[in-house]
């Protein structure tokens, strides 16, 4: 196992510019959480991560190899996408099983027993066709073929899009039933915020194709704080402080910070201050422009 490390990714679509300079390095043997509003280059920079689309500049490597063109390297890891009922040529037809077999060949470490007891699980017959499965059975093999590709490192992109409630708690347990198993790292990329959080080691937000923050996730909601008052008993408190989506209402006030090392709210018994769920954190970070 090894880490994997971004450096300078920039990535342009005829003039928009997707990523901009991106550096990351993901540590062998957690669990991230990769979150950003829709369009802000999450799936473009897992998919540069993993070698399935070239960076206009920049290099990533696994473990000291570069992984664009290098099998080497590519052996070690694992974008498992969302799978698609229809092609350009029209219906997928090709069976469960048949995709698996593919798989089987692509992935050294592919782990055929585990992939049945997943579908298992799932209750998902092989011998469908792709064409006939209904969006959460999609996302049910996308996950099987992650979990079961036994990647030291594991991408899955929008992995509970279709799923119920039940079917998403399940797959949570079996990550994280995995990751206790194997050590494996897996970045998971989601919508959904507050269910995932506890599963999350460390979160990293996108923000304007760079990353924001990359932070473990107990530590980061730690630091943060909402306070609510009067305008300016919340500006007496929050002075000097680095503030992010202040909200007014009449002489009311609420705004979010973030305390650095060293760093507290000064006194005053006139404001409210909780802490904040990684949801309304994210939010209040990237969810509006400053």
């Amino acid at each position: 196992m090894g880490n994997l490390v971004c450096k300078g990714i920039v990535k342009k679509y005829k003039d928009k510019v997707v990523l901009n300079g991106v550096d990351l390095t993901i540590e062998e043997g957690k669990i991230y959480g990769l979150i950003g509003r829709n369009g802000v280059g999450k799936t473009t920079l897992l998919s540069i991560m993993t070698a399935q689309n070239p960076a206009n500049e920049g290099t990533v490597q696994y473990d000291g190899e570069q992984v664009w063109e290098n099998r080497k390297a590519l052996d070690h890891l694992c974008f498992s996408r969302e799978l698609n009922a229809l092609t350009t040529l029209g219906p997928n037809t090709q069976k469960i099983k048949e995709y698996f077999k593919i798989a089987s060949i692509y992935y050294p470490n592919w782990d055929q027993a585990y992939a049945e007891e997943l579908m298992k699980q799932f209750g998902i017959d092989q011998k469908k066709r792709i064409s006939k499965l209904s969006k959460g059975m999609l996302s049910m093999v996308t996950i099987t073929i992650g979990l079961a590709s036994k990647a030291d490192i594991t991408i899955l992109d929008e992995p509970v899009a279709g799923l119920d409630v039940v079917a998403r708690e399940d797959f949570y347990r079996m990550l994280i039933e995995e990751h206790a198993n194997s050590g494996r790292t897996f970045i998971v990329s989601t919508h959904i915020i507050e269910e995932a959080a506890d599963v999350f080691e460390e979160v990293i937000f996108l923000k304007d194709g760079n990353v924001l923050l990359k932070e473990n996730t107990v530590d980061l909601l730690d630091r943060a704080r909402h306070v609510t008052g009067v305008a300016e008993d919340v500006d007496l408190v929050t002075e000097g402080l680095h503030k992010y989506h202040e909200e007014k209402m009449g002489r009311s006030k609420g705004v979010t910070v973030l305390l650095e090392e060293g760093q507290s709210l000064k006194e005053n018994a006139q404001v409210t201050v909780q802490p904040l769920s990684l949801q309304n954190l994210f939010v209040a970070l990237c969810g509006r422009e400053e």
